[in-house]
């Protein structure tokens, strides 16, 4: 396939390009409902802060937090009697009298009343307790709006809210409301549900959020640390590839290497010469290839995931490079190399329209994300834009591409990313005229974007493949190698659960596959007979992989049916870094890059 020069280029210094807090004030939090039974049940004093109990296997933790949290959860979960009983045993309660009485005083609507409470609190500094007033009493001047008391209201706002001396502009905008009380709706306030208990209940969450944590537990507290175990122990399991209802709270989570396509499932052969490209639909229901015998095909993937061939799309007169999908998965562009490109329709197979500037080919090609419009790399280093009338919109001239030059654009469509010189990819904003560039100390052979437009995975020369961010300052991340490259262009890919690992080509006839985030190598897949040009995973299905080779084929990984009855334990303490492949020894190795680049 198409190769790329072997002269290292002269090192460079690699360069790259260059929230306001919510307001506690405002209403419009995702809130949950605070259950709980109020009044003397929980009205005994807690243990003082000297109580230092510690439980557990390791007694880091302090026995008064644990219970409490406990206590916290049953009543979340509607468990009210379980969680007074637990109260009763233990002699340690959910909440002071005092905030038992707080919590009454406001799910009753007796706001002044809360206020006075809000005082007797000794555990609030000067400003908590200021914006903790602020926000009751403004849900009392909400309130007396909604009962159409407007001189009360106003009365509220200027005798009790202003001498606060908080949050001016806050003022400002509840005085709007009595002019207009349709500005109540602009700052997340209905008066429909306005005295609801369910709007209430949310106030009261609103209120929690201002308090400590001490004073007031955040609801579903032990829901949250329950939920961060599970994610550490996900992230720390090197082969996790599946939906997360797979992780139990009854162990230790741990899965084996059968959870990774690592068998041939099927080996497609259509093409003539060899394949150079391929690309799953976004949708993961075709796969899309190309060749050097200069036709395109399109694959079904069934509901068993068998692929079968749908069309053979001919009409090219050179070798076709590069393909891509449209948004709704419908169309489908082909790029002849220094040709035209083609835009088919994926159910009937048609050639819907050919796009060419006259004089100069065509090198690469995407779709825009509203499905209207599709850009092209063109052999004068320009990137074009046509519609699908094939009107050109616009030009973008000047060092853009490269002749083998890799495209992509990012989900909102305000970034067009090219290799524009042989150690360099640009990023350039089509809206704010604006270009980025990330500069390589080794020649780029080709790129991809992640599926969230966040990360670049960049394949160089020296047999390496880089991972930079490039959601805001870019930064090089991480460094994979292992696979092989020496005179053609090998394409790597984001893939599995969440885009976990990343797969890759390479000339020793292998897929290699290596984790995102840890870098292990977890596998480096023999059974094509010839370089392995470029690799797709499934957007849909993260047990399916596709595979383009030399030899003409296209190979389908999937889940080794023999290890799924004998599951392979993986332990996460292994560090083996050297795989046996095809009888010979390769070591693969991944490479971390911690720090930042200045500009």
């Amino acid at each position: 396939m198409g190769g790329v020069e072997d002269d290292e280029p002269p090192s460079k210094r690699v360069k790259v390009a260059s929230g306001e807090p919510i307001s506690i004030l405002n209403n419009s939090f995702p809130l949950e409902p605070v259950n709980g039974p109020l009044g003397d049940l929980m009205a005994r004093p807690l243990p003082s802060e000297g109580d230092e109990e510690m439980v557990g296997s390791k007694r880091i933790m302090r026995k008064v937090e644990f219970v409490r949290i406990i206590t916290n959860a049953l009543y979340s979960l509607g468990y009210k009697k379980s969680g007074a009983l637990l109260e009763e045993e233990s002699g340690i309660a959910l909440h002071s009298s005092v905030v038992n009485l707080l919590q009454e005083q406001v799910l009753s609507g007796k706001w002044d009343e809360s206020v006075a409470t809000l005082q007797k609190i000794g555990q609030l500094d000067e400003t908590t307790l200021k914006l903790a007033s602020f926000l009751i009493l403004e849900q009392k001047f909400f309130e007396l709006l909604s009962k159409e008391k407007i001189m009360d209201a106003l009365k509220t706002l200027r005798t009790e809210l202003a001498p606060l001396s908080i949050n001016v502009s806050r003022l400002h905008d509840l005085s709007m409301c009595i002019i207009s009380p349709s500005h109540c709706m602009s700052l997340g306030f209905s008066f429909e549900d306005c005295l609801s208990a369910k709007s209430r209940s949310k106030f009261l969450g609103a209120l929690q959020k201002l308090l400590p944590p001490t004073v007031m537990i955040p609801e579903r507290r032990l829901e949250y640390l329950v939920e961060q175990a599970l994610n550490v122990q996900r992230e720390a399991c090197v082969f996790h590839n599946s939906l997360d209802r797979a992780l139990s709270l009854y162990s230790d989570h741990q899965c084996g290497r059968d959870l990774i396509p690592s068998q041939t499932l099927q080996v497609l052969q259509a093409h003539r010469g060899e394949v150079w490209f391929l690309q799953f639909s976004h949708d993961g229901k075709y796969l899309a290839s190309s060749s050097n015998d200069q036709s395109a095909c399109i694959w079904e993937v069934s509901e068993d995931g068998r692929l079968s061939l749908k069309h053979t799309l001919t009409g090219h007169q050179k070798p076709v490079l590069t393909i891509s999908w449209s948004p709704d998965n419908k169309q489908l562009l082909t790029c002849g190399m220094e040709e035209v490109i083609r835009r088919w329709d994926v159910s009937s197979g048609d050639c819907l329209n050919v796009y060419e500037k006259v004089g100069f080919g065509t090198i690469s090609c995407g779709w825009f994300p509203d499905g209207k419009r599709i850009f092209a790399g063109l052999n004068d280093k320009s990137i074009c834009m046509w519609d699908l009338n094939g009107k050109e919109l616009e030009c973008w001239k000047g060092q853009r591409t490269l002749k083998i030059s890799d495209m992509a654009i990012t989900n909102d469509g305000k970034q067009i990313i090219t290799m524009c010189k042989e150690t360099a990819i640009s990023l350039l904003n089509t809206e704010a005229k604006v270009e980025t560039e990330i500069l390589e100390e080794q020649t780029i052979t080709s790129f991809s974007l992640s599926m969230d437009s966040k990360f670049l995975l960049v394949n160089l020369l020296n047999q390496e493949i880089h991972l930079w961010t490039i959601d805001g300052d870019c930064r090089l991340i991480a460094k994979y190698k292992g696979h092989k490259r020496s005179r053609f262009v090998i394409r790597s890919c984001f893939g599995g659960f969440e885009q976990t690992f990343i797969a890759s080509g390479s000339e020793d006839s292998q897929v290699y596959i290596w984790h995102r985030t840890t870098g292990e190598l977890v596998g480096a897949l023999p059974g094509h007979s010839g370089a392995v040009n470029c690799v797709s995973w499934n957007p849909a299905n993260p047990h399916m992989l596709a595979s383009a080779s030399d030899d003409r084929t296209i190979r389908i990984w999937g889940l080794n049916g023999v290890n799924l009855k004998h599951k392979e334990v993986y332990s996460n303490g292994s560090n083996g870094a050297v795989h046996y492949c095809n009888g010979g020894e390769t070591e693969c190795t991944v490479e971390f890059v911690a720090e930042k680049y200045s500009k």
